[in-house]
């Protein structure tokens, strides 16, 4: 029986480019990166060396303390680069890609028969533990430390975002094989957006229905309207991708990361469907660019909260979504004393267009990178944040806390509750132009220094 929570609070951005319902084409790329970085809280060790040989499953990276947390490759192939920074800090490990793959065999088994430790070796031995994240922080999950629950969003409000009904609606025995075995460990509960959802089918979780703007979709709302976390607890949280993974492990034995990527944005031409492996060169996608990535901005997830990658940048792991935009580089001469501008989105209805607006409700805009002004004094109405965001916590409070580098607040104010994304929309109608997401983070990777 499903429990229906309609989140009132939020937007939906009328952005353009939507990715039609289609796969245009399946692409195996020549070559496919590894990134340390998209592994909140992995220390990495490297496992391979230039000129390996691996198979789809064989163990690339360690955690240097949790040494049995591993990152596995995607494909078989021959590890043709590890590449470095700065002070040699490991940015990617890149394997060039057999056009027919081979795959490290695991074992089929049935989760219902396994125990939690079984469950546990068989997710760390395929390097799909790396897919599990726990919150607070948004980091690696431990082991050793058991979640009071586990939790799954199965679709996503964000602008532009791929459609889970479209990319995983026939996946449903992986994604039940997938919540068996998530159940060996503990309580799963996955927010759906309607009870005509293919996944309201699934069985043994506690189900609950999401209704209301963006970022209903967010895991972290979803949480923090089912079961909050508090200080000294644990939850964990599995993107659907992940969990068909997981699912097609224990059915077929075999670390199988293929998933359906959605090629949008108001730039995008035709866009799109492809289906594909994380770790895809995005200059893979050029036909949906153009010849040239000038003046684009390429990034790898949604508009709000993903990656900035560009052309020379790779498909994150937990990304299904490559947002294609223009670079606002154009300076409006006056802006400020235009108030008729019927190509621009106005939030908090600034222009006229506003009412045009409602006569037309469905319109989309052509939306660019330009902020429209620079820096300026910090907003201090809370009401103001808040109108966007629907959790019980006080953004404008939070923000400043962090800013402020002063823990007891912001543990007061919900710093374990959030990441980044869920104030992605804070950063979005900000008048101050401040970088909300990354204050944020800057308090949690605080948090995580001061609590080591």
């Amino acid at each position: 029986m499903s429990n229906n929570i309609d989140l009132k609070k939020g937007l939906d951005l009328p952005i353009s480019g939507k990715a039609d319902l289609e796969t245009r084409e399946t692409i195996v790329p020549d070559v496919i990166a590894i990134q340390p970085s998209d592994f909140k809280g992995l220390n990495a060790r490297l496992l391979v060396k230039e000129g390996d040989r691996v198979l789809a499953g064989s163990p690339v990276l360690a955690d240097k303390k949790a040494t049995d947390i591993l990152v596995t490759a995607p494909v078989s192939g021959t590890v043709e680069q590890i590449v470095r920074g700065d002070k040699r800090k490991l940015l990617a490990v890149l394997i060039k890609a057999d056009k027919n793959p081979e795959y490290l065999d695991f074992g089929a088994k049935d989760p219902k028969t396994l125990q939690a430790a079984d469950v546990k070796e068989a997710l760390l031995k395929s390097g799909l533990w790396a897919g599990i994240v726990r919150r607070p922080y948004g980091i690696l999950a431990d082991p050793e430390v058991s979640p009071k629950a586990i939790f799954v969003s199965a679709f996503s409000t964000a602008p532009l975002a791929a459609d889970t009904e479209y990319t995983l609606g026939n996946e449903i025995e992986a994604l039940q094989a997938g919540i068996d075995a998530l159940l060996k460990i503990s309580k799963v509960y996955v927010g759906i957006r309607s009870t005509e959802s293919r996944f309201a089918a699934l069985k043994g979780t506690e189900t609950y229905v999401f209704s209301g703007p963006h970022p209903a979709g967010n895991v972290g709302v979803q949480i923090s309207h089912i079961s909050p976390i508090r200080k000294e607890e644990t939850v964990w949280t599995v993107s659907m991708p992940v969990l068909a993974a997981i699912g097609r492990l224990f059915l077929d034995g075999r670390c199988d990361l293929r998933r359906k990527v959605a090629v949008a944005g108001p730039a995008a031409q035709n866009p799109a469907y492809v289906e594909t492996l994380p770790g895809l060169p995005l200059k893979a996608l050029s036909k949906f660019y153009g010849a040239s990535a000038e003046g684009l901005r390429i990034i790898s997830g949604d508009v709000l909260s993903g990656a900035n990658a560009g052309a020379n940048g790779y498909l994150g792991f937990f990304d299904s979504t490559v947002t294609i935009l223009k670079e606002g580089t154009e300076r409006e001469l006056l802006g400020w004393a235009k108030p008729l501008r019927t190509s621009r989105y106005s939030c908090d209805h600034s222009y006229f267009n506003w009412c045009l607006g409602w006569l037309k409700p469905s319109r989309k805009y052509d939306m660019d990178t330009n902020l429209h002004g620079g820096p300026r004094a910090f907003v201090i109405s809370d009401a103001y944040y808040a109108k966007v965001l629907p959790m019980d916590i006080y953004p404008l409070y939070l923000i400043k806390a962090c800013l402020a580098g002063d823990i007891d607040k912001m543990e007061k104010f919900g710093i374990y509750e959030v990441l980044p994304e869920d104030l992605a929309l804070c950063e979005y109608i900000d008048p101050s132009k401040s970088y909300i997401q990354d204050i944020i983070q800057n308090g949690i990777d605080l948090m995580l220094k001061e609590m080591a």
